[in-house]
């Protein structure tokens, strides 16, 4: 099997799997280890995924998140859950901000139910699915455009957001813990945090297997959000944690 081939059975296994062992794989192709770990390194390199003892995998880690393009391949069920319990928030005539994240574009291409809406995002495929629907106004931020997220980033659209207020902002993130929201990424955490300063209204999105985990950037107090969405009945602390901060839990089942 030629590398590219290789390579590309490896990133289709971590789409289905969430990671792969370095041993299964060398047998599985009939290389020799070295050559999985020189494939692994080249795909981690490109941020395709994190290497961990015994292989890879493309879980969130406190300074990783996958590629969009992983992302965007999961979780769809779930996915469509939270968005359906995002949507019973928003109102036509709102003004709405969506960040990035594979979890908002199911929720963006929702929001045409809720028509007629502004919507203003740094999300390329929330943008790129609404800019032509009757009755939506999108406002895209421009920037520097991130192929990891695919979202635009950096001190353009820092410069816009600050300039521009909402009625609802939805917000994405990979790790909450101790009453706390976090992030991997700085220009990702920067751009999240001036959406929430420019929003009457903060949601916050977030897996709750997610919840208990760390990343390397402090987003926010989980405290500064209204409501908390997430997509199964957290353990008793973490239902605690979220009941705390004073933030309004919805279970999207």
């Amino acid at each position: 099997m030629k590398r590219d081939d290789r390579r590309q059975r490896i990133i289709d296994t971590l789409v289905q799997d969430g990671q792969v062992q370095l041993d299964h794989l060398a047998e599985t192709f009939g290389v020799s280890k070295m050559t999985i770990h020189r494939d692994l390194d080249d795909l981690e390199s490109e941020g395709l995924l994190r290497k961990i003892r015994g292989g890879a995998t493309i879980e969130a880690g406190t300074q990783f998140e996958s590629d969009f393009r992983f992302r965007q391949l999961q979780g769809h069920e779930v996915k469509a859950r939270m968005a359906a319990a995002a949507l019973k928030l928003v109102e036509p005539g709102m003004t709405v901000m969506v960040n990035d994240g594979s979890t908002a574009i199911t929720l963006g291409t929702a929001l045409v139910d809720r028509r007629p809406l502004s919507v203003i995002t740094n999300n390329d495929a929330v943008a790129q699915a609404l800019k032509a629907e009757p009755g939506m106004t999108v406002i895209a931020l421009g920037g520097r455009y991130s192929a990891k997220y695919n979202a635009w980033v950096g001190r353009v659209t820092e410069t816009a957001l600050e300039g521009l207020r909402a009625d609802l902002a939805f917000i994405s993130t990979p790790a909450v813990a101790a009453g706390q929201v976090f992030h991997m990424d700085d220009d990702i955490t920067r751009v999240k945090r001036l959406m929430m300063d420019a929003a009457q209204r903060r949601v916050l999105m977030v897996n709750h297997s997610r919840l208990g985990h760390t990343a390397l950037n402090v987003l926010a107090g989980l405290s500064e959000f209204h409501t908390v969405i997430t997509d199964a009945q957290p353990d008793p602390d973490h239902s605690r944690m979220i009941a705390d901060s004073g933030a309004h839990l919805v279970v999207a089942r």
